[in-house]
């Protein structure tokens, strides 16, 4: 099993001096958990990613806070690294309960409250990405919900809607009155800007912006003793999904963040927002490299094959039958988009599906 699908494990565990691990149980596209890492200081404890809305998430954190013995008004700071519902879920809630600072990259959004954005992103943005985020609709299906999070929307090739499978769509509506009454929109109080510097946990942490599986991922770097805290950029022994509807070639500006991140000097330890905390960073942004280098020569070999094709029939080849839909299509795009961006795929367009030659 990979490590990224393990059960949470109810125990926290030091992962480094002052930096502890509590890791949160989340159902969410095939992961088991996510690491909430509580960082120690004089005043009480900042929170990294404290897991999705929900009773059973907020219990299990609130079981871990116990066993650490951190009371909850002690959480002073919470910080989301990026714009993910298993990252920035109960945030909100955290910071209504205890009066908690929210820290996120400065381009983080949400598109759960249309306070966070203006009206040409609202515009702009039509689609939540495969993995989870959601745009914002005038009026929600469920109080509270909004629409967005539980309707699909075209996606930008023509196949399946980007958003929850048709299943998942009707557990989220049959539970909307519960996700309502765990679910604050986060409102960031503090935005980081790339390569500024904070303090958390008694450390200072150099904010690196890292895009290409989401438009606001933020990592976090403690020079002087070498720790990262690497969200989902760089996971242990799954590689990170790479949106293709983001922006203009995410698959190269994820590959440029593993390279920033690669060069960053005398990383000793990897705290990844799911799985096991690692120390050789390089080996495995080598590793997640070549993955997408033979993601990309597969399909130029699935591509001569079947000549001008669409991006559902290419992801089919390119991935097992138990991974087929929006996140497979989404990571297929986003491939086929680096491809044509450098001249060696073209695109066509019939009856409002994108079809490429490779």
């Amino acid at each position: 099993m990979k490590q990224e699908k393990e059960d949470a494990s109810e125990e926290v565990v030091e992962v480094a001096p002052g930096i502890r691990r509590l890791q949160l149980p989340i159902d969410f596209t095939g992961l088991g958990h996510v690491n909430c890492y509580a960082l120690e200081d004089a005043r009480g404890v900042t929170l990294v990613d404290p897991g999705l809305p929900g009773q059973e998430s907020w219990t299990a954190l609130r079981a871990r806070l116990a066993t650490a013995e951190v009371p909850l008004h002690r959480v002073h700071t919470v910080v989301v690294t990026h714009s993910h519902p298993d990252h920035f879920g109960s945030a909100g809630l955290l910071a209504e309960e205890t009066g908690a600072e929210i820290v996120a990259f400065e381009r983080f959004r949400t598109f759960f409250d249309p306070a966070d954005i203006d009206d040409d992103e609202l515009q702009a943005r039509s689609a939540p990405a495969a993995d989870g985020d959601a745009a914002v609709d005038a009026e929600p299906d469920e109080p509270g919900i909004p629409a967005a999070f539980s309707r699909p929307r075209p996606s930008p090739w023509g196949g399946t809607p980007l958003g929850p499978p048709p299943e998942r769509l009707a557990e989220m509506r049959s539970r909307a009155s519960e996700v309502a009454r765990w679910f604050r929109a986060p409102r960031p109080t503090v935005r980081v800007a790339d390569e500024q510097r904070i303090t958390l946990g008694g450390r200072e942490w150099v904010g690196l912006f890292t895009p290409g599986h989401t438009d606001d991922h933020l990592c976090l770097y403690d020079e002087e003793h070498g720790v990262l805290l690497a969200g989902d950029q760089v996971l242990p022994t799954i590689t990170p999904h790479v949106s293709g509807y983001l922006t203009e070639d995410s698959l190269a500006r994820y590959v440029d963040s593993l390279d920033r991140l690669a060069g960053l000097p005398d990383v000793a330890l990897v705290l990844p927002a799911h799985g096991h905390p690692f120390a050789d960073l390089g080996r495995r942004v080598d590793e997640i490299k070549v993955h997408h280098d033979e993601r990309l020569q597969e399909l130029l070999g699935i591509g001569s094959e079947l000549g001008w094709a669409s991006v559902t029939d290419l992801s089919h080849r390119l991935f097992a039958e138990r991974s087929w839909g929006a996140m497979a299509e989404d990571e297929t795009y986003a491939h086929l988009e680096h491809l044509r961006l450098h001249g060696q795929a073209e695109v066509r367009e019939e009856a409002g599906v994108l079809l490429y030659k490779v």
